[in-house]
């Protein structure tokens, strides 16, 4: 007769504690983690990170657009003087670099054999769709031919 009366209410489920992550997953988690932001730094700074700016000045000797998969724009400058890494000999000081603005690049196209200064940033790595070298030249500062007054560019 009474048997709501007599029986109990019926009483939610316990709730199972959390269970805590093993000491070897959180250690795991954060090494990854701080491998990854550590892989991120080198890739900024070994392709990324202006390492040095300048100016180089020459002779330009070619400039060509190669590639197999990244058509890049390389050149090569022939600067006065003469560097030798052996001693005793003779050595032409030459300047190899890559362009990646075409407005630049279409400049230095019609301008081989002129003497020219060049301003250049140094990566410590080079990009295949940036160019071959690690010196990346982003302006003229002034072109002369054989023959004509100095013209500059900025």
């Amino acid at each position: 007769m009474d048997e709501q009366a007599t029986t109990q209410p019926e009483q939610p489920l316990a709730q199972q504690p959390a269970k805590k992550k093993s000491w070897f997953k959180k250690f795991a988690t954060r090494i990854l983690i701080f491998l990854f932001i550590a892989l991120a730094i080198f890739i900024y700074v070994k392709f990324f990170y202006v390492f040095g700016e300048g100016s180089k000045a020459g002779e330009l000797n070619f400039f060509v657009k190669k590639g197999y998969i990244f058509k890049t724009y390389e050149g090569r400058v022939i600067q006065t003087g003469y560097k030798s890494k052996v001693p005793g000999s003779i050595q032409s000081n030459e300047f190899e670099f890559s362009v990646v603005n075409e407005k630049v690049a279409q400049q230095l196209m019609s301008n081989s054999g002129a003497f020219m200064e060049l301003h250049y940033k140094e990566y410590l790595g080079a990009l295949p769709w940036r160019g071959m070298s690690k010196y990346v030249v982003d302006s003229i500062i002034s072109i002369q031919r054989p023959g004509n007054t100095q013209t500059p560019f900025q």
